[in-house]
């Protein structure tokens, strides 16, 4: 039994309509009689006609059984198919704020197996910076700056040198090598002068940068809580003790 073009197949060569009860169809049918219009010689040949509507009527509940069952199975399915998508989204990572940070949130996308580092180590990353105030716009990416070879160049700054803006630094004490993190820095966390790092390289990104964070007409209309609040995601290469 299938659907096929809003019929019910019962077999190879049967479509009856569900529109209709079965049981007149057949009534209606040329090639169904009644039993006293067949001739008495067939009739003792072959017995007794048989009874075609209970026939009829027992295959009709047949289907509508099955299609219960099948009906109660495709729930049972979509129901779930609900719980394990509730399930992923619970268990998808979530942002929180690292501790004593002054308000940078991180969300691990990765995390890492090796060491974490400490004050005074030697860190090797990788970066994309954007921008919040100018729609996510990337300021910044190591991907961009290239070696002699032509290879990504990565970042590397001292931890708790203060060569750093503080919430870059902060993020990366609680990471682990090989790990990949997303940074979103408060404006007090990020750029105050024009001499932390990372800087950078471009001449044309570095000046929208800094007039965008430092506008001192958008300062005023007092956005400053908001202007420069930084996205990086952050991957920790190597740490090399110091």
């Amino acid at each position: 039994m299938a659907l096929c073009n809003n019929f019910l197949v019962l077999s190879s060569s049967t479509y009856i309509s569900p529109l209709r009860p079965l049981t007149s169809q057949l009534q209606q049918s040329s090639d169904i009689h009644r039993e006293s219009d067949i001739p008495s010689t067939i009739r003792a040949q072959h017995g007794p006609a048989r009874d075609f509507s209970s026939n009829v009527v027992s295959r009709r509940e047949a289907i509508i059984q099955q299609v219960s069952t099948l009906g109660f199975l495709a729930s049972g399915v979509a129901a779930s198919a609900v719980e394990l998508q509730q399930s992923e989204v619970t268990a998808r990572p979530k942002f929180y704020e690292l501790d004593g940070s002054g308000g940078v949130k991180a969300l691990d996308i990765r995390e890492g197996d090796g060491a974490s580092p400490q004050v005074g180590d030697k860190v090797v990353i990788h970066y994309y910076a954007r921008l919040a105030a100018k729609q996510g716009w990337r300021f910044d990416s190591t991907y961009d700056h290239k070696d002699q070879f032509g290879a990504p160049e990565p970042y590397v700054f001292v931890v708790g040198s203060g060569d750093v803006i503080s919430g870059l630094d902060t993020a990366v004490r609680s990471m682990k090598e090989g790990g990949v993190r997303r940074v979103v820095i408060p404006p007090s966390q990020g750029y105050q002068n024009t001499t932390q790092g990372p800087i950078p390289p471009n001449y044309f990104d570095r000046q929208r940068l800094y007039t965008t964070i430092f506008n001192p007409t958008r300062l005023a209309n007092g956005e400053g809580s908001t202007l420069g609040t930084l996205i990086f995601d952050v991957e920790l290469l190597k740490t090399r003790p110091s």
